[in-house]
C-alpha cells in the first residue's frame, strides 16, 4: 500500500465487491488468460506527471466508484478506482465532464468511455495547472449502491513541509513534466490525490466564508500562525503547505454554506473529492462537511492617540460611491470612530466619483466624500474636511467609469492643511524651499502624473499639513494590482509575477520623491501611505525604502500580526505607512476589522500610527 495514500484493509473487501458486480470485470477476465487487453485503469489515465500521458486519446470502459456529484458550474462527477496501485504518484480518481447534469449518483459502479484531456481552469494564459479529466463520456452504469473507497486523510503528518518543486529551466520554468514527488512537495501531494475522495479532521479557519461559498483552512495548525488564529504569508518561501480550500457539493439552495471567520474550526470529518479550479488551486468539494465551532474574533479597536500625538491612518474603502447602500457608509464610518479612534488624517483609497460605475464623463467624487463625512459625523466623530485631486476621467485605472482616487481627510481641530496652488489631475507637484525647510509647489498635489508608471494607474496625491506648529508631509498611494500574477499553484515555479514591474517603477517614483523632500530638509517628516499592493518583504517596499529614505513600519509589529488583507487563506500584508527617518517613536496599528471576517465592508484592514512630530 502506498505511504501517503494510506487506506485500510477494507480495500480488499470492495476489490471483490467490484469483481463480483463487473466494475472490473476486465481484470478478471485478464486473470482468467483472456486474450483482451489489459483494460485503461484510472492511475493509468493519471500518470505519474501533471500530464496524462493519454492526454487526447479515446478511453473506453474505464471502471470506478463515483464518489462526488456536482450538478452546477462544472457539472460531472468524480470516480476512484478502489483497487489502487502501489504507485505513489498516481492518482485514482478523475473527473469525468459531462457538461449536462449528471446522471449518476453517489455509490455508482460505472464504466465510461471518453476523451481523456487536461483542462486549464481559468485558460492557459492564466499559468494554472490543469484538471486531468475525461469528457464526452458514454457511461454505464453497473451497479449502485457500493461503499466508497475510503478516503485518504489530509493532515499535518502527511503533507511536507517543502511546497513545490523548481521548475524545469527548459520548459520556461513548468513544472507539468517532472515525476510527481508526493512525499517531498504539498504541491506534488496534492496532485497525486487529485480527483480522489480525501478527508481532513478539525482544522482551523484561516480563511473566512467569502460570497462564492467557499473557505480556507489549515491542517497544520501550528503553520506561521498569526496571533488572531490566521496563517502567516510572511516571504515567499512561506507560502503555508497546509492552507486547503473547501467549497461543497450540495448547491446552496439545497444546503446553506456555513458562515465562518478566521480562528473559527471547522469540526468533525470533512470528506470528498479533491479538485483544483482557478480561484484557489487544490479543492476539497465536500461530500460531507464537518460543522462550524465559532470563535471569539471580534474587530479590533486601536488606542487613541494623546494629545500630542499626530495619528495618521489610510484605508482602502473598495469603490465607494454615493449609490451604495446607507448601511456601507455608516459601517465605515463607525470604523474610523470606534476602530481607529477618529484619526487626524485619514488617507482614503477606492473613493469613486459622484455616480460610481456608471461611465459618463463625470470625475468629482465631492458627493462621495460628502456623504462619508456626514457618516461620520453621525456616528460620532470629527467633522472632517477634506483635499483630493479629481483624476482624469478613466486613466487611473479600477472599475471602468468609477474613476478611483486617493482623498485626505482631516480633523481641522487637531491640524490644518497648508494649501498651496493646487495641482489639477496632469500638473505635477514639486519640492521647494521655504525659510530653509522643505515644501510642496502644489498641495494637494499629484506627483510625477505624467511618468508611464502611472499610467491606468492612481497617481500618487501629496499634501501639507502641520500639526502643533510642525510641517508633516503626507503621500497617499494606491500602486497597481497584483491582477495578472499567476497564483502559488501555478504550473511554473516559482510563479510568474508580472505585475511587480509596474509597482517597481511606481515604487521608484515615490522614494525618489521623498529624496528630493529629504533633500530639502533632511529632517523632514514624510509619511508615505496607502494601499501598496504589495509586501513588506517585496521588491516593491524595497524600493521604497531604498537609500533610507523610508521604513514600512509594519515591519515594527511582531511577525505574527503583520497583515492587513487575507487571501486564499494567507494573511498578508498590501497596505503600509512608510515613515522618513525623522519619524520616531511612532506606534502602528494594523486594525483587523474586515480581512478576517465573513462580513466585511472592505476587503483591507485600516492602518493607524501614532507619533510626535
Amino acid at each position: 500500500m502506498r505511504s501517503s495514500h494510506p487506506r485500510s484493509a477494507a480495500v480488499s473487501a470492495l476489490v471483490a465487491t467490484a469483481l463480483a458486480t463487473g466494475l472490473l470485470a476486465g481484470t478478471a477476465d485478464a486473470a482468467e488468460g483472456s486474450a483482451s487487453a489489459e483494460p485503461i485503469r484510472i492511475h493509468d489515465i493519471q500518470g505519474t506527471t501533471r500530464i496524462s500521458p493519454l492526454n487526447g486519446k479515446q478511453v473506453a470502459d474505464v471502471a470506478g466508484i463515483v464518489t462526488g456529484v456536482r450538478t452546477y458550474g462544472s457539472r460531472g462527477f468524480w470516480m476512484q478506482d478502489p483497487d489502487a496501485d502501489d504507485n505513489d504518484a498516481t492518482s485514482e480518481g478523475v473527473f469525468v465532464f459531462t457538461n449536462a447534469v449528471p446522471t449518476v449518483a453517489v455509490g455508482d459502479a460505472v464504466k465510461v468511455s471518453g476523451l481523456v484531456g487536461e483542462y486549464v481552469p481559468g485558460g492557459a494564459s492564466s499559468g494554472n495547472q490543469s484538471v486531468t479529466q475525461i469528457s464526452k463520456p458514454a457511461v454505464t452504469v453497473v451497479s449502485s449502491g457500493n461503499a466508497l473507497p475510503e478516503a485518504t486523510a489530509i493532515n499535518e503528518y502527511n503533507v511536507p513541509a517543502a511546497y513545490a518543486p523548481a521548475g524545469d529551466p527548459a520548459a520556461a520554468g513548468s513544472i507539468n513534466g517532472l515525476t510527481l514527488e508526493p512525499s517531498r512537495y504539498a504541491l506534488d501531494f496534492y496532485e497525486s490525490l487529485e480527483g480522489m475522495n480525501v478527508k481532513i479532521g478539525t482544522s482551523r479557519v484561516v480563511g473566512a466564508t467569502d460570497p462564492y461559498s467557499e473557505l480556507w483552512v489549515t491542517v497544520k495548525g501550528w503553520e506561521n500562525t498569526a496571533k488572531r488564529g490566521g496563517t502567516i504569508y510572511g516571504s515567499y518561501e512561506s507560502q503555508n503547505t497546509g492552507r486547503l480550500q473547501i467549497q461543497q457539493l450540495a448547491p446552496i439552495a439545497q444546503q446553506p454554506f456555513p458562515v465562518a471567520n478566521v480562528g473559527d474550526k471547522l469540526t468533525g470529518t470533512t470528506e470528498g473529492p479533491l479538485d483544483f479550479n482557478q480561484f484557489g488551486g487544490y479543492t476539497l468539494v465536500a461530500r460531507t462537511l464537518g460543522t462550524v465551532k465559532a470563535g471569539t474574533l471580534a474587530p479590533e479597536k486601536t488606542k487613541a492617540q494623546a494629545a500630542n500625538e499626530l495619528a495618521v491612518a489610510t484605508y482602502n474603502v473598495e469603490n465607494l460611491d454615493p449609490s451604495d447602500p446607507q448601511e456601507k457608509f455608516d459601517n465605515l464610518a463607525k470604523a474610523v470612530v470606534a476602530n481607529l479612534a477618529s484619526p487626524d488624517i485619514l488617507a482614503l483609497e477606492e473613493i469613486q466619483d459622484d455616480n460610481g460605475a456608471k461611465n459618463d464623463g463625470t470625475v468629482s467624487a465631492e458627493e462621495t466624500i460628502k456623504k462619508f463625512t456626514a457618516a461620520i459625523v453621525a456616528a460620532g466623530g470629527p467633522a472632517y474636511q477634506w483635499r483630493t485631486v479629481n483624476p482624469e476621467n478613466n486613466k487611473d485605472g479600477g472599475e471602468p467609469g468609477g474613476n478611483i482616487r486617493q482623498v485626505f481627510l482631516f480633523n481641522p481641530a487637531r491640524v490644518s492643511f497648508t494649501d498651496r496652488a493646487a495641482g489639477d489631475s496632469v500638473t505635477p507637484t514639486g519640492v521647494t524651499q521655504e525659510h530653509g525647510k522643505a515644501a510642496l509647489t502644489h498641495s494637494p498635489g499629484r506627483i510625477d502624473p505624467a511618468n508611464p508608471a502611472w499610467a491606468d494607474s492612481r497617481k500618487p496625491l501629496a499634501g501639507e499639513f502641520v500639526f502643533k506648529g510642525k510641517t508633516v508631509f503626507v503621500i497617499a498611494n494606491h500602486f497597481g494590482s497584483k491582477g495578472g500574477d499567476e497564483g502559488l499553484t501555478s504550473v511554473h515555479q516559482p510563479p510568474v509575477r508580472s505585475s511587480e514591474a509596474k509597482r517597481l517603477l511606481q515604487a521608484q517614483a515615490v522614494n525618489g520623491f521623498v529624496k528630493q523632500l529629504l533633500a530639502a530638509d533632511k529632517n523632514a517628516s514624510v509619511l508615505a501611505v496607502g494601499d501598496i499592493n504589495d509586501f513588506e518583504f517585496s521588491a516593491t517596499a524595497q524600493a521604497l525604502e531604498d537609500g533610507g529614505a523610508l521604513y514600512s513600519a509594519i515591519k515594527s509589529l511582531p511577525k505574527a500580526e503583520r497583515y492587513s488583507y487575507v487571501y486564499q487563506g494567507n494573511a498578508q500584508v498590501l497596505d503600509q505607512i512608510l515613515t522618513s527617518p525623522s519619524v520616531k517613536n511612532f506606534t502602528y496599528d494594523s486594525v483587523h476589522v474586515n480581512a478576517e471576517f465573513s462580513a466585511q465592508n472592505s476587503d483591507h484592514d485600516p492602518q493607524v500610527l501614532r507619533f510626535r512630530p
